[in-house]
């Protein structure tokens, strides 16, 4: 059997494969993400996952990265540049958690099952270490504009708070009796998020 060739738009595939990935995680959990599944989802010839990423570990630390840049790309585009208005910051943290927790939710979803195997797999830890730097880097900027003396330690609390947050929406053993994520609920949450951080530091 032939190995496929790589087409002209390698960058595209990379990432198209990396989505289908973090779609299928979604959908059926680790137990389905495999190099022929993907192949079949993405509609790609049969070979083409594993050319780009021949182990599942290889596989994996494309999602971290994928999901890392789309994050990061929510941030950028919600967040508002580091100033001294608490409003404002919780104004942007609430309208990312809204979007995390609707037309985001099923990224979220295999974000937190993708990053339970870099514990059982030492060869992730180091992917998934560095796709969590640039949002607390974002976080830890924000927080310093806001009059935060420890910025890194305070985006630390607030990262750990807004994972727990989500996870309990999405997860949580009361996640399917909650009603729908609400703009100004959530909002004032982050509002209480961002004041506990900025009172540690």
């Amino acid at each position: 059997m032939s190995t496929p060739q790589p087409p002209s738009t390698a960058p595209d595939r990379r990432t198209l494969i990396a989505d289908t990935a973090i779609g299928l995680v979604a959908a059926v959990g680790l137990r389905g993400l495999t190099h022929r599944a993907i192949d079949g989802a993405a509609a790609l010839p049969a070979g083409s996952t594993s050319y780009y990423f021949r182990t599942r570990t290889a596989l994996i630390g494309a999602c971290y990265r994928r999901l890392a840049g789309l994050d990061l790309a929510d941030l950028d585009g919600d967040a508002p540049m580091p100033s001294s208005d608490r409003d404002a910051a919780a104004g942007a943290l609430g309208a990312l958690l809204h979007r995390w927790l609707t037309t985001g939710r099923t990224r979220q979803l295999a974000r937190f099952e993708l990053s339970l195997e870099a514990a059982r797999n030492t060869e992730l830890e180091a992917e998934l270490h560095q796709a969590g730097l640039g949002a607390r880097a974002r976080a830890a900027a924000i927080l310093s504009a806001l009059g935060a003396e420890r910025p890194q330690e305070s985006a630390e609390l607030l990262a750990a708070w807004t994972d727990g947050l989500l996870y309990d929406r999405l997860a949580g053993a009361l996640a399917r009796s909650r009603p729908s994520p609400d703009p100004a609920e959530l909002t004032a949450t982050a509002r209480r998020m961002i004041d506990a951080a900025l009172a540690d530091s």
